[in-house]
């Protein structure tokens, strides 16, 4: 096998790096709804950059991990983060994992503990989303 990484994961949806980083900004603060602070969100737009032009497919996933908790956390009381951007989150993420079954290598079945996490929290914070918006 040879040195260099493969870079097969970077053909997936562009979603999460154009959703992530101010949705995730929000969720790192707890109490905060959104839009979050600018330096927060740029902050998380660095991190995700960095991920894309320079991390591998595993440093992807972990990153993905780290959000897939923001969100099971709001969706499970936990936090007090913004269900909104919770459920925003959650479903990009939750979409991404579902793709990784086209993709040769280990990412589908790796995620598969997240994905059910997930696809609960998305039920979850669908319905308080619905709830509040009846108000």
């Amino acid at each position: 096998m040879s040195g260099r990484r493969s870079l097969v994961w970077l053909g997936l949806t562009p979603e999460p790096e154009r959703e992530l980083p101010s949705t995730v900004a929000v969720l790192r603060v707890p109490g905060q709804s959104a839009p979050a602070a600018p330096d927060l969100a740029a902050a998380e737009r660095r991190r995700v950059e960095k991920l894309i032009l320079h991390g591998t497919q595993r440093s992807w996933l972990r990153y993905l991990a780290e959000v897939t908790d923001l969100v099971t956390s709001v969706a499970d009381g936990s936090s007090h983060g913004d269900p909104g951007a919770a459920l925003l989150a959650g479903e990009v993420v939750l979409d991404h994992h579902r793709m990784l079954i086209g993709l040769p290598g280990p990412g589908y079945g790796r995620t598969e503990g997240d994905r059910r996490a997930l696809e609960s929290a998305v039920r979850t914070l669908r319905t308080h989303t619905e709830q509040g918006g009846r108000g």
